[in-house]
């Protein structure tokens, strides 16, 4: 029978299900095992940084909750070419290494997928938020890093404050690669949605809205998770965003915000450790189940 491990990190391998939060984990864990078993599939689960495992044991690795990467991503980097040549990764190397870093959005753009306004501002670049803000006609603005999690170092600078953020911008850009986008207002009135992408079809979405106040929907930031039944032309959107993917994903999501003009546009592809919401739609298990099967 083929074997497959569920990777996660190590605060998260042994769970307190009286914790919400961490049932969810657990939760989330269950289905996808029970899914993945009934298909003739063993199914272990340990942290990516297990050194003790034996990674040449299994036929692939699908990774889920490993969201320490970031913090440590060198050490991480390192630990992808090493298990590769051990294991089947699923998503496949090349997909993992293209979407741990944003520029990714900038290829998904030259394919006719309609990214959020981003300007690329690669390590040591001499380029201010004011010129940037010229250059585009740009008022309010988020900056982040090409390679993060959880919304790290992520702001929302308002055209006034500009001036005062340009030594925090430097600082950051002297350390690692930052986006700069347009913010979208839409983000604090009506949320971001994230469409679920299995075996290369849509199966459910969800609705994340920030607190008052607040413009980071991540439930970190006291973010909160809705129903969202999404239009026709966004879950084409969503289908069209994986099918521009080389190979296409078994899995992952596609995290969607609306323009002034009330039309879609790609605010990030998940498609390494994404958060996929299957306790909220449990049939999509088998999705998720088939899109893995299909790579082994």
């Amino acid at each position: 029978m083929p074997k497959i491990t569920i990777l996660t990190c190590s605060s998260y391998l042994n769970l307190d299900i009286t914790k919400p939060y961490e049932a969810n984990i657990n939760l989330e864990y269950d289905l996808l095992k029970s899914a993945l078993e009934k298909k003739g599939v063993v199914v272990e689960r340990t942290n990516w940084d297990n050194p003790s495992y034996d990674f040449s044991s299994t036929d692939a690795v699908v990774f889920r909750t490993i969201w320490d990467y970031f913090e440590r991503y060198t050490e991480f980097k390192l630990w992808l070419k090493k298990v590769s040549k051990l294991t089947k990764v699923i998503n496949p190397l090349s997909l993992v290494y293209w979407n741990i870093d944003k520029h990714y959005l900038a290829d998904l753009e030259a394919k006719g997928i309609a990214i959020m306004q981003t300007v690329f501002v690669d390590t040591g670049a001499h380029i201010t938020l004011q010129s940037v803000c010229e250059s585009k006609d740009w008022k309010d603005i988020v900056i982040k890093p090409a390679i993060s999690g959880a919304a790290m170092h992520t702001y929302k600078i308002m055209a006034s404050e500009i001036a005062e953020k340009e030594d925090l911008f430097k600082q950051l850009v002297a350390e690692r690669d930052m986006l700069v986008q347009e913010f979208q207002p839409t983000i604090m009135t009506k949320g971001e949605a994230s469409l679920m992408v299995f075996n290369r079809k849509f199966t459910h979405a969800v609705l994340k809205k920030a607190k008052e106040g607040d413009f980071r929907v991540q439930d970190d930031f006291g973010g909160t998770v809705h129903s969202y039944e999404p239009t026709k032309e966004e879950i084409a959107f969503a289908e069209k965003t994986f099918a521009a993917c080389d190979p296409i994903p078994a899995y992952g999501r596609v995290d969607i915000v609306w323009d002034k003009n009330d039309t879609p546009q790609l605010s990030e592809l998940e498609i390494v450790e994404p958060e996929l919401w299957v306790r909220n739609y449990p049939a999509s298990a088998n999705d998720f189940a088939d899109g893995i099967i299909e790579f082994m």
